[in-house]
């Protein structure tokens, strides 16, 4: 069950950091739920190293650093799609 939770919330925070980022990002939907859960990660790790992994009720601490770490990945894993998508055209 926890496989599924991580692939619902890493498709909902790359679909949000998809939705904040400015301008249009080419990368397809599965890279973008990759991108998500791999901000989930991060940002439950950041969370975990500055003592707010867990709070009473609910952690908007982690959500806010999950979510920046989405947003970043989601940036950066966008620019590298389309480099390598640019590349594979210009060879045929």
């Amino acid at each position: 069950m926890g496989w599924l939770w991580a692939i619902i919330v890493g498709f909902v925070l790359g679909l949000i950091a998809k939705a904040i980022i400015p301008g249009k990002q080419h990368s397809p939907l599965w890279l973008t739920t990759i991108c998500g859960i791999l901000g989930a990660l991060a940002g439950n790790a950041i969370a975990r190293g500055l003592g707010i992994a867990e709070t009473a009720g609910i952690d908007w601490g982690r959500h806010i650093f999950q979510l920046v770490a989405a947003v970043v990945i989601v940036f950066f894993v966008d620019m590298l799609y389309m480099q390598m998508k640019g590349r594979r055209t210009q060879r045929t």
